[in-house]
Parts: C-alpha cells; structure tokens; sequence
C-alpha cells in the first residue's frame, strides 16, 4: 500500500531529475542558496570583530529593509529580458562583490566597502529567487512536474538551513572571513555555470501598450486585481509574520523559560530546521496532486497551532517535537503555496509578482520582529507565543471559502489540458499557462445538421473538436470534415475577417470553445505560439479556405 502511494511522486522525481534543464536550474539553485546563507554568517562575524555587536545588527537591520524596498522594482528584469540571462547576470554580479568582499576583507579600514558590498549582494539575492520561480514553470512537461520541482527547490531550501551556516562555521574554524567570501563567490559562479547550460532562455511575453510606470507596477496590479493571488499572497504575508514574531521569542524562550542558554536558541531554531527538512519528505506526496489549497491551509496551522501548545506547556521534549511540526509547516507552506502562486499569476508579469511577494514578506517578518518584543513585555514570553500562534488560525477561518476557491480556478480539468496540449498552437505552453487557457474553455454540444457558425458570421471564438464529426463548406462546396483532435475558427480571428467558411454537426458534436480575447491574447503574447498560429493559416489559406 505504502509502496503504491510513493509510486507515483516517485516517477515524478524520477521524470524531474531527468529533465535536464529543470536539474541545472535546481542545482544552481542550490549554489545560490548556500552562498547566500555561507556569506551571511561571514558578514556577521565581520561586523562583529570589526565593529561589535551593534554592526551585526545594522548590518541585519540594513540588508534585510534594502532587500524589501528594491526586490519588486528589481523584479521587473525577471519579466523584461530572458529569465536565464537574469538569472546568470544576478549571481555573476554576486559573484563578483562577494569577491571584492574577499579582497577588501584582509585590509585595515575597508570596512565600510564590505558593508556596502554585503548590502548590494543581499539586494540581488531576492532577484535570483524571483527568476527562478518564474521560469521553472517554462522548464517542465506537466503540472505535477512542476509541484514536484517546487518540492525539490523547497528542500534545497531547507538543506541550506543547515549546511550555509555549517559550511561558514566550518571554514571560519580552519580559516578566515576572506576565505568564506571566496568560497561563496565561487559557489556563485558554479550557479552560473549551471543556468548558463539551461536550453530555454525564458522569453518573458509582451506587454503591448504597457508604459513605463504600468511595466513597473504591474506585479502590485496583478496582485490586487487577481482575487487568487490576493488571498495565497495574504495568508503568505501573515505566516512571515508570526515567522518574524518567533525569530525573536525563540530567544528568550531558550533563555528564560526552558534555561537553555545562549547554545539552546541555535538547537531551537536547528529543531525548525530539521522539520523543514522532513517536509520535504512529507510533502513528497503532493507532487501528484492538483489540489493543494488544503495543504496550505494544513501549514499554516502547523506554523501556528504548535506556537500555541508550546505557549501554554513549555517543556523541554515537548518543545522541540512542535518545533519540528513548524518546520514541517514551513515546507508545506511553501510548496503549496508557491506552485498555487505559479498557477495563479500571468506569465507575462510573474518575475514581477514573485517581487512583489518577497517585498511583503521581508516587511511582514520585520513588523513581526518589532511586534514580537512589545507583547512579550505586555503578556509575558508564554503570552506572546499563545498570541503568535493564534494569529494564523484566526485569519484563515474567515478566508477559507476563497482559498478553496483559488484551488477550484487553479486546477483546470485533465481532459481539457490534454485536449489542448494536442493542438500545435497551444502544444509548447508551460503547464501552469497551460491550465489557465484550459480553466477558459466553454463545452459546447452542437446537434446533427446544425451550424456552428455560418460563412460570413463574424468571428468571436476558436474551437476544439472533443467528439462527434462536422463539414467545413464553402461557397456551396465540401471543403473537409473534421473530427476528434481537430481545431478551426483561427482564421478569422487572426487575420480579423469574417469567417471564410461555414461548419455544420453530421453527428452530435461536442466542441471546446475559447474566446477570441484568450485565444489572441495567448498568441500575440507567445512567440512560438504566433509562429505555429501563423505557419497553419498560410498552409490553409492557398488552398480553399477554411474557417
């Protein structure tokens, strides 16, 4: 029985790893991700020796508040320019300031470039990420491929909690700040590497009409006007929240309540640590799945219920098992929500959403910082857990219908997607555009000796044939018959015209129809789909034409 659930993720992983591309983009991830937390512990250690205690939390305060102010505006490249150049010019310009770092690190005086250097660094970080979540969803066949690889790109996530830190306290003990920079910097370049070996660049869609300032918002626009991303993206934003909240209670709660010491709050935050690693297991599961607002919804809970547990019985055991339910959460949050985000949002702007999405959540764990200290002081450490983790529960009740919702507009019907898949227009499209073209699809049965559209009726749809056989006639002659798989209608939409012939049901016929604004929008916004539309009009057009 066990071996028959696992079967299925199983292939899927299995089918993910050996996509190539999807393989580099997933190890240059895991560079990336490892540099970034190497080179944050060298940072801190720096600040500490050079300046004190106090550097170390400027330094924090500084990198974290840039990161959030520019990530969205940065965005806008991921979305602009081919997402693998992005992707190579981010971690080379990484590389090459976490190599000025290593050389300016030795130098008596340097320091204030190092800061500038290590702010600049923290900068690119989130633009990274951002074009890397949006072009994963190019790289895969299927969208259970693409929950898949968004469960492995979590448990690189999770495995660099613990090897970044590990591997710059392990370099630190045999050497010295400058050599982690080097290291890391080198880390950078094998991401490069990687990325640069990728065999689709990621050509972001056109924006036709978009000015300047709408290029540059859009990724705010489509968060308030897209009701599903509104909600993932709020839910997501209140979790960093209470992330921010615990990142400081942890503190005293090793300290104060469970008589830990200053040791203790590293094995708390390693027992958060070593449950996002588990989820990865845990969610393995998921990578067949279509639905998964529930299991959103089941980490959240597990980021807030245990906060509660541990607020009203702190001891020690029990402690660090909720811990390790937290960061079981922590990965279900992620992964579900994430691939929820990829399914949601327009390819065209989802460099800019993801943006957008990592300038609240750096906001929303700052305030939780700053609230966090406050409550302790009102209610007491044991009070300000039972608060933090009751702050999740309490907002996903009201907003459970529209998260159940985003879930049933996410996950379009098989057979339409497949249905799709086989037309050569539609055939190249990523999974997540390709669900939402589907989820527009209108079923249509048409009668045996009815028309679906007569000779000079204006066009307002394209349709897929799904059963049944019709006639294409004009000027009072047969011209074809069409059957399951076939497509017609591009004609008149592409070219603007009415349509050229007419086409009538000889049996029941059961068609999908999209509507000419979805079906423009998607070949005019799609190079590769413009060509196929273009390439099957001029070989219907010089012989008698169809519709």
């Amino acid at each position: 029985m066990i071996r028959d659930r696992l079967a299925e993720p199983l292939a899927l992983f299995g089918g993910v790893f050996r996509n190539a591309d999807v393989r580099r983009l997933e190890l240059a991830w895991a560079c990336s991700n490892l540099s970034s937390r190497a080179s944050a512990i060298a940072v801190a250690v720096y600040a500490y020796e050079i300046d004190g205690i106090g550097a170390v939390g400027v330094i924090a305060f500084v990198r974290l508040v840039a990161g959030a102010a520019v990530s969205s505006w940065l965005a806008v490249l991921a979305d602009r320019r081919p997402r693998r150049q992005v992707l190579v010019a981010t971690d080379l310009a990484r590389c090459a300031m976490l190599g000025g770092m290593a050389a300016l690190a030795p130098i008596d005086g340097a320091s204030p470039a190092v800061y500038v250097l290590a702010v600049l660094s923290s900068v690119a970080e989130p633009l990274f990420r951002s074009a890397q979540v949006a072009h994963t969803p190019a790289l895969v066949r299927t969208p259970e491929e693409l929950t898949a690889a968004n469960v492995i790109a979590s448990g690189v996530e999770s495995v660099g909690l613990f090897a970044g830190p590990a591997l710059g306290a392990l370099l630190l003990a045999t050497s010295s700040v400058g050599t982690v920079f080097a290291a890391t910097a080198a880390l950078a370049l094998v991401s490069v590497v990687l990325v640069a070996r990728i065999g689709i660049a990621g050509e972001p869609v056109a924006e036709p009409g978009a000015s300047r300032s709408h290029t540059l918002l859009a990724g705010w626009r489509s968060v308030v006007s897209e009701p599903s991303l509104r909600v993932v993206i709020a839910l997501f934003a209140v979790q960093t929240l209470v992330a921010g909240m615990f990142n400081v209670l942890v503190v005293a709660l090793a300290i104060e309540e469970l008589g830990l010491g200053t040791a203790g709050v590293g094995w708390l935050d390693g027992m958060v640590g070593v449950g996002a690693t588990l989820g990865v297991v845990v969610v393995a599961g998921l990578a067949g799945r279509r639905r998964l607002a529930g299991y959103f919804a089941a980490g959240l809970l597990l980021w807030g219920v245990p906060l509660v547990v541990i607020g009203m019985w702190t001891a020690l055991t029990p402690t660090l098992v909720l811990l390790v339910l937290v960061g079981v959460g922590n990965t279900l949050v992620d992964v579900a929500g994430v691939t929820l985000m990829q399914r949601a949002a327009p390819d065209a702007v989802l460099g800019r959403v993801f943006g957008a999405f990592e300038t609240l959540v750096l906001l929303a764990m700052g305030v939780g910082s700053l609230l966090a200290p406050v409550l302790a002081a009102g209610l007491g450490v044991r009070g300000a857990l039972v608060v933090a983790g009751s702050i999740l529960p309490v907002t996903l009740v009201p907003l459970w219908r529209s998260l159940d919702e985003v879930d049933a507009g996410a996950a379009a019907p098989v057979e339409q997607v497949e249905r799709l898949r086989s037309v050569p227009i539609f055939a190249h499209l990523p999974p997540a555009r390709l669900d939402r073209l589907a989820s527009a699809l209108v079923e249509l049965r048409v009668e045996t000796g009815r028309a679906v559209f007569d000779e000079g009726d204006e066009g307002d749809s394209f349709y897929v044939v799904d059963g049944g056989h019709a006639v294409v006639e004009a000027g009072g002659r047969r011209l074809r018959t069409l059957g399951e798989g076939d497509f017609f209608g591009e004609i008149a939409l592409l070219r603007d015209v009415p349509r050229t012939a007419s086409v009538r049901a000889t049996s029941p016929l059961r068609l999908f129809a999209l509507d000419r604004e979805a079906f423009l929008a998607t070949v005019n916004g799609d190079p590769a789909s413009a060509e196929a539309a273009g390439s099957i009009v001029a070989a219907r057009l010089p012989s008698p034409v169809i519709a």
